[in-house]
């Protein structure tokens, strides 16, 4: 298994892009090429970028693709409750994905936090 298939926060994302396929499932047909897409991309722009962050050999290089994951989650926060608003989905759809959602954010700044502080090149 390499380094970051063993990370919580890579853990908890890839969850969070099955919920968001799941869910996403059930979107209006009209909204193929756009809310369902933007919403699919921006779940899996979170551990994808985990995963190349992890891969860079400098410090400033995995900050940076863990920064542009957690800008994923919060993109990804902002289209659910677009979808909310249009009434897409349901107020407890969105609670329960935000649930994982919240959870991956902690695990992320967490870990970006660690990267941080750690004596790396």
């Amino acid at each position: 298994m390499t380094k970051y298939q063993s990370l919580d926060v890579w853990k908890v994302s890839m969850e969070l892009v099955k919920e968001v396929y799941a869910m996403t499932k059930e979107y209006p047909e009209e909204e193929i090429y756009g809310l369902t897409s933007q919403t699919r991309q921006s779940a899996v722009s979170v551990p994808s970028n985990i995963a190349e962050g992890i891969g860079r050999q400098y410090k400033k290089d995995t900050l940076q693709f863990l920064h542009i994951a957690r800008g994923s989650l919060y993109e990804l926060g902002t289209q659910l409750n677009i979808a909310l608003m249009v009434e897409i989905i349901t107020n407890e759809n969105l609670q329960k994905i935000s649930a994982l959602l919240e959870k991956a954010l902690q695990l992320l700044n967490g870990y970006i936090n660690y990267i941080e502080k750690a004596t790396l090149k």
